[in-house]
């Protein structure tokens, strides 16, 4: 399975995990790119001299390319892009800024950059920093997404239609055939979360995992849309920011009752009731923990027989 993401990123599959916040730490990054996908360690949630600590230990844990996402609102950016400088670390996953204002700088030191974005304006805007790939993400995704709103499979061709960048397909993506419909709509790899959130690496609390493994169709929304949009499994957190929003609350308001920690409180520590539970809406079709190399193997196995499946339309080609 080669192409520009596999080559671009020197990787088996094209399968990247999200570098997602309490998720994605040392052991889940190090079990993906093991596995043959490229793993990620989520520096959004980790003070400097955490990172460092987990970028060490995923050295030790894998012979293999992993990288780290930066959302570039973080607080001590300066500093943990020095680290990552410093660790050697060769592929970074941005978000959450323009790409414009680090790309050069990290692709100085043979870093490889991709940039996240929620619509092809922003795609746009990748192409101009010259990044070296851009992941287009879908508000089925979990935790913060864009103010679009935009779902997966309209945005894949939208951005495609204005770059010619290696493009990775993300939010909603759990399964086979959704991998392959992301490469149908123009996509050339994909970014999990949801599914890598859950397995057995992930450095989530099991109360949380659990939690998101019994949850039905429509049992998450997109919420606090005057703060930063953030799709969240039902709770009393989430359903008192529900009742917020449709009562006026202003943008203050919001942000006092969700104050800080939240998603600590949530995804980390287990607080079904109080915390941020950040999730995707593909977990509904999650039922079972699994390892990483059970997941990689399923997408990957599932793709034959969805090519079979195809097959049988071909009635519709001339």
């Amino acid at each position: 399975m080669q192409n520009r993401i596999c080559s671009l990123f020197n990787i088996q599959y094209p399968i990247i995990q999200g570098g997602m916040v309490w998720c994605s730490g040392w052991r889940l990054a190090s079990a993906v790119s093991n596995a043959g996908g490229l793993g990620l360690i989520g520096a959004g949630s980790m003070y400097p001299e955490v990172l460092k600590e987990h970028i060490q230990k995923c050295k030790a844990a894998t012979n293999k390319p992993f990288g780290v996402n930066v959302p570039l609102n973080y607080p001590q950016i300066e500093e943990i892009m020095q680290i990552i400088i410093d660790e050697g670390i060769k592929i970074v996953f941005t978000s959450a800024g323009s790409p414009k204002v680090w790309t050069k700088k990290l692709q100085s030191f043979g870093i490889k950059v991709v940039h996240v974005v929620s619509s092809s304006y922003f795609a746009g805007k990748c192409e101009e920093a010259e990044v070296d790939a851009i992941v287009a993400e879908g508000f089925e995704a979990g935790g913060h997404n864009g103010r679009e709103e935009t779902t997966t499979m309209c945005l894949i061709p939208a951005v495609r239609k204005v770059t010619n960048l290696p493009l990775i397909a993300a939010g909603g993506i759990g399964h086979s055939d959704s991998l392959l419909a992301a490469f149908c709509l123009g996509a050339e790899g994909v970014q999990i979360g949801t599914r890598f959130a859950l397995t057995k690496e992930s450095s989530a609390s099991e109360l949380f995992k659990s939690h998101c493994l019994n949850l039905k169709e429509g049992d998450t929304k997109l919420l606090l849309k005057k703060v930063v949009p953030t799709r969240l499994a039902k709770n009393s957190f989430s359903e008192q920011v529900c009742t917020m929003e449709n009562n006026g609350a202003s943008i203050d308001e919001l942000k006092d009752y969700l104050g800080k920690g939240r998603a600590k409180k949530g995804i980390f520590e287990g607080d079904l009731e109080n915390g941020e539970l950040e999730i995707g809406q593909v977990a509904s079709l999650l039922k079972q923990p699994q390892t990483v190399q059970s997941v990689i193997e399923e997408l990957v196995s599932g793709l034959e027989t969805i090519s079979q499946r195809i097959a049988t339309v071909t009635c519709f080609v001339k």
